[in-house]
């Protein structure tokens, strides 16, 4: 449970501008739909997908580190390392269990396979959207536990797009489509208040010793 009155004085500290962005931006934020990557091994791709998750408004972030385990790449990310809640994984096993134990259909990203198209894609379900290795896609377990298979229609000589362009393009379409819905796809309002504490504490680099000035004064 959130100290709503720590939040207001830690907010205190921020620009009314800056508050008023947090608020704009985390009634646009979801947790309906999350986004998992697994073995990608350029850098720039896996933090590339997180930036797209935050401009589409993607709360976490599933990062599978089984074969390849790097450190997200700051400048492609352009700061949306900090906005986003990335969750690691040594096992493909282990974040497909997670998510499935979350409530989420495990929907498999590939041009290959017997597979819907994204515009027929049932958004009536809390989705995982899985993407994989660019070479070689995603690994049998994904696809062997997959609910639903999805694929990007494309008509030139050009087989499979950048995991990066894929997940926005499928991002883009599926969160739109989300927030012209009836499904209730917010976040929570005890999720609003948590994220708003995290972005308080990652921006006000004294945030600890104001948190010690708050407690001595108040508690």
């Amino acid at each position: 449970m959130i100290d709503i009155q720590l939040l207001e004085y830690l907010e205190s500290f921020l620009t009314p501008r800056r508050l008023a962005l947090y608020k704009k931006v985390l009634d646009k934020r979801t947790d309906y739909f999350t986004v998992a990557v697994e073995d990608v091994y350029q850098l720039h791709n896996t933090s590339a997908v997180i930036r797209s998750c935050d401009v589409f408004g993607i709360q976490n972030v599933h990062v599978i580190e089984e074969i390849n385990a790097k450190r997200i790449d700051r400048e492609i990310a352009m700061g949306a390392q900090k906005w986003v809640d990335i969750n690691r994984y040594t096992t493909t096993k282990e974040c497909i269990a997670t998510l499935k134990n979350k409530g989420y259909q495990i929907v498999a990203t590939t041009p290959h396979n017997d597979s819907i198209e994204l515009k027929d894609f049932d958004i009536h379900r809390p989705s995982a959207f899985f993407f994989g290795q660019e070479q070689e896609g995603l690994s049998d377990m994904v696809l062997e536990s997959a609910d639903t298979i999805l694929h990007i229609p494309m008509v030139g000589f050009t087989e499979s797009l950048n995991i990066s362009v894929s997940a926005a393009i499928i991002l883009q379409q599926v969160t739109n489509r989300l927030r012209n819905s009836a499904i209730s796809w917010q976040l929570s309002k005890e999720e609003k208040l948590e994220k708003r504490m995290d972005w308080a504490k990652k921006v006000i680099k004294s945030h600890e010793e104001i948190i010690d000035r708050y407690k001595k004064e108040y508690e």
